[in-house]
């Protein structure tokens, strides 16, 4: 047994002194802990004297027993929840100021508020955090949607910016967002954070500043960029903070920032996260025939609710395969629509079709000549009171039970519902009723026939 012992005593010594002796000659220098590396450690290669039969690489150098001992070493396990694999990520420079101080403490007295947001992304922040990482961006940029739209993807602004990243109607269409009568890509989940992780590239491209890329996303690249040139002529710096903006922008980075603190360390504001696993928590599925909204939730055992909020780019009853090939579905899901879309056999999917307006009318007549009443018309199709219908206007009307093609590319893809104002009768002096001498909106006409003068409102600047 002795013996034993001694020989298992002298097999480890050995090992031990293989993990400290590099390959070859004992006297060949060590690997170096290089304490610059990213994270903090690396390993650093020594003087190259490569050995006959062995490439010079720093590639494969070995890890000393003693750095291994230090604790030095990253550690393998992967994070535990996509909190913790944010906060691996982050890679922007903080900033500390009274207006984060501010915001943290608006965040951390509202812990409900801040429950409901968290909750929320729990849909959309791990594809997020992935498209972050293929692309080597710091994953506090997946906390954006919190300032930009509390991770709703159906929200739109007083100027008209949708979906949870908040694009404006032309900076969605820079960035090929399609906004057509039948879907809205700056809602889209995949594609508008797609679009928002290029516009974010690019912006820091421009200024090689994740602040000021920021500020741009919210102000307008042309907006910061006179704002460094107006600083510059004066001699004044140019960081974000020594900007001169407006009180939204100036406090658009304090907002991330408090909320990057508030993840980093959540009890330390009072506050508490949602336990969100490090795991997808959808997939797509291919579609190759229109399907009825309420259909394709139903198919997939999911609440039409939560089926809207994967697919929230659809703004009418019925996806249209040409033009939204894919839609999302929970993960556990998606086999389970599959399978019952295969038992649906060749029934009719969608009980909707499109129908081209042939001439300018009315919303009234055009319900007469599908055969629906005209609120349900109205209703589908979003169409405002005192609107006519223009010629070549695309609306979402009842599929009859002979028709069973599917809409086309072309008008899936492309097809628009264009409205023009309805002309009102109004009296004129002598009492006689005259069209058209007051415009929908109201505002008095000049003689020569124009609006008169108004006071513009001013819009946001394209985010």
């Amino acid at each position: 047994m002795k013996l034993l012992n001694i020989l298992a005593l002298g097999s480890l010594l050995w090992l031990t002194g293989c993990a400290n002796t590099p390959v070859g000659s004992a006297t060949e220098p060590r690997a170096l802990l290089d304490m610059s590396a990213p994270g903090g450690a690396g390993i650093k290669a020594p003087p190259s004297r490569a050995q006959p039969g062995l490439q010079a690489s720093s590639d494969l150098l070995p890890i000393l027993a003693e750095h291994a001992a230090s604790g030095l070493v990253v550690p393998l396990a992967p994070p535990a929840d996509l909190w913790e694999r944010i906060r691996r990520g982050y890679a922007m420079p903080d900033l500390d100021n009274p207006l984060v101080h501010d915001r943290e403490r608006w965040y951390s007295h509202r812990p409900d508020y801040i429950l409901r947001m968290t909750e929320r992304s729990r849909k959309y922040i791990f594809h997020i955090i992935e498209e972050l990482e293929l692309r080597g961006m710091p994953t506090e940029l997946a906390l954006l949607p919190f300032v930009e739209s509390a991770f709703n993807p159906q929200a739109v602004s007083s100027a008209k910016a949708a979906g949870m990243w908040q694009f404006m109607p032309a900076t969605g269409k820079t960035f090929e967002l399609k906004q057509n009568a039948f879907r809205d890509d700056r809602r889209d989940v995949l594609a508008s954070t797609r679009a928002a992780l290029d516009y974010l590239q690019k912006l820091h491209g421009m200024f090689g500043d994740w602040q000021l890329a920021l500020a741009a996303y919210n102000w307008g690249e042309g907006s910061v960029g006179r704002a460094i040139a107006k600083n510059q002529r004066a001699g004044l710096g140019t960081s974000y903070s020594d900007l001169t903006m407006p009180m939204e922008t100036r406090f658009y980075v304090p907002k991330l920032q408090a909320i990057k603190n508030i993840v980093a360390n959540p009890q330390a504001f009072n506050s508490s996260l949602p336990q969100i696993g490090n795991h997808p928590y959808f997939q797509t599925v291919d579609i190759t025939r229109d399907i009825d909204v309420a259909l394709a939730a139903k198919l997939a055992e999911v609440a039409l609710a939560d089926f809207k909020a994967l697919n929230p780019s659809a703004n009418r009853p019925v996806i249209l395969a040409a033009g939204t090939p894919q839609i999302l579905l929970p993960w556990d899901n998606a086999a389970i629509f599959q399978s019952n879309l295969q038992a649906y056999g060749g029934g009719r999917l969608a009980s909707w079709t499109v129908w081209l307006a042939p001439a300018t009318m009315r919303p009234a007549d055009a319900a007469k000549r599908v055969g629906i009443s005209e609120s349900v018309l109205r209703s589908v199709n979003n169409i405002p009171q005192r609107m006519l219908i223009k010629a070549g206007s695309s609306l979402v009307v009842p599929r009859s039970s002979h028709y069973e093609l599917d809409v086309a590319l072309q008008v899936a893809d492309h097809g628009q519902l264009s409205l023009a104002s309805e002309p009102t009768a109004v009296k004129s002096k002598k009492g006689k009723s005259a069209k058209a001498l007051r415009p929908a909106s109201g505002k008095p006409k000049s003689k020569a026939g124009k609006p008169g003068p108004s006071k513009k409102r001013k819009a946001k600047k394209p985010a």
